[in-house]
């Protein structure tokens, strides 16, 4: 982990590189979260990693170390009709999209963990498969991302008890299809996952 891709872009003459990474596409519930970080090149983040591979005590830590050190970070949402609308794949670079244009300091360069490129438009991009554990601004990035989106489900959790979003934040878990079974979809569901239960 380290800052060889950015290192390598600013060598071909960029000269703001932006790191992004988003966090729950695979949920039944809530939004699709993503966020771009700018960071100052050679920071050192303590820490810093693929942000699934930490605790969540942890990534609560680095979302504050990041907040305060990045040049500038901001964060994106596609919600749970949107992705019904449009599907999670063009959500989620609907959400990116978002994170970037949120961003007061425009990157002419960006670095996008996965294989498919969103085409955020006006900005040369590059996609990084495991990025988040290979570049600094891509982790940073999915940090903000995760942490974010985890807090929002507690924030739901709260609206629908029922469904006990704080504990598996909308992910497919055994419990969550047990509620969805007892207590069927709720306006946060994402209805093009949960065809079956549906019946379509």
């Amino acid at each position: 982990m380290d800052y060889s891709f950015e290192e390598n872009a600013i060598s071909k003459g960029f000269k703001t590189i932006c790191g992004i990474d988003e966090a729950g596409r695979g949920p039944l519930a809530g939004p699709v979260y993503a966020a771009a970080v700018i960071l100052p090149l050679g920071l050192e983040i303590t820490g810093l990693n693929d942000s699934k591979k930490l605790s969540e005590k942890k990534r609560e830590e680095l979302f504050d170390v990041i907040c305060e050190k990045a040049v500038d970070f901001s964060i994106g949402i596609a919600d749970e009709k949107e992705i019904d609308e449009i599907n999670i794949l063009n959500a989620t670079f609907l959400a990116m999209k978002r994170a970037v244009d949120g961003l007061k300091i425009k990157p002419d360069y960006a670095l996008i963990d996965g294989n498919r490129y969103p085409r955020i438009g006006g900005i040369t991009e590059e996609t990084i498969v495991k990025g988040d554990g290979k570049s600094m601004s891509v982790a940073a990035a999915s940090i903000l991302a995760k942490v974010s989106r985890d807090r929002y489900m507690l924030e739901i959790a709260e609206t629908y008890p029922q469904y006990c979003f704080e504990k598996h934040k909308g992910y497919g878990t055994k419990l969550h299809y047990e509620m969805l079974e007892k207590y069927g979809i709720s306006p946060v569901h994402r209805k093009s996952f949960l065809k079956k239960l549906l019946g379509e």
